[in-house]
């Protein structure tokens, strides 16, 4: 297959699955992004048995790109600068399992970048609590309903009274602005 075709793909939860797309829907050679349930035990999950608890299910997006014209390096930066990577418990306003922090990588060489980005983040000083992301294996990634997909287009005024309401923007600002 020759260089050009070749497709990446990353996967990263972060809190609700509709805050983690539009970061990366419009970054330069991400091809799509989709939100969707992965790292848990049950087959087909849906949106109330994983937010439910007891699947072990993260919300989470997968993102396909080109290698080409973006790394999986500028990936974990965007996924770092949209995250509290020092709560266990869920993010922001969401709390539980399903909400919580991780990178699943689909190679070694992902693998290796997203312990060095967790090691470069812990050791930055940035936040005075620890790094608590999980880096993980990909497990199968299973699409959220068709309504939770581009929730942020779909349903522009929720989408940002949630967004606003969840302290997420703020944290956002209070951390990363003026970063990049």
């Amino acid at each position: 297959m020759p260089a050009e075709n070749v497709k990446g793909v990353a996967t990263f939860a972060g809190g609700c699955f509709w805050c983690m797309v539009p970061p990366f829907q419009n970054l330069p050679g991400v091809t799509k992004v989709v939100a969707g349930y992965t790292g848990g035990h049950l087959q087909d999950p849906s949106y109330e048995a994983v937010c439910s608890g007891g699947t072990g299910h993260y919300e989470a997006v997968q993102v396909y790109f080109d290698p080409q014209q973006i790394s999986y390096q500028r990936l974990l930066q965007v996924f770092w600068q949209q995250v509290d990577p020092t709560d266990a418990g869920g993010q922001f306003y969401d709390r539980g399992e399903s909400y919580r922090t991780a990178i699943f990588y689909h190679d070694e060489a992902q693998k290796k970048e997203a312990l060095d980005s967790v090691e470069h983040l812990a050791a930055s000083g940035r936040f005075q609590s620890a790094v608590v992301t999980k880096v993980l294996p990909a497990m199968k990634f299973y699409p959220a309903e068709d309504y939770h997909q581009l929730y942020h287009e779909k349903n522009p005024q929720h989408y940002k009274s949630y967004r606003l309401a969840s302290g997420r923007d703020a944290f956002i600002r209070r951390y990363w602005e003026g970063s990049e």
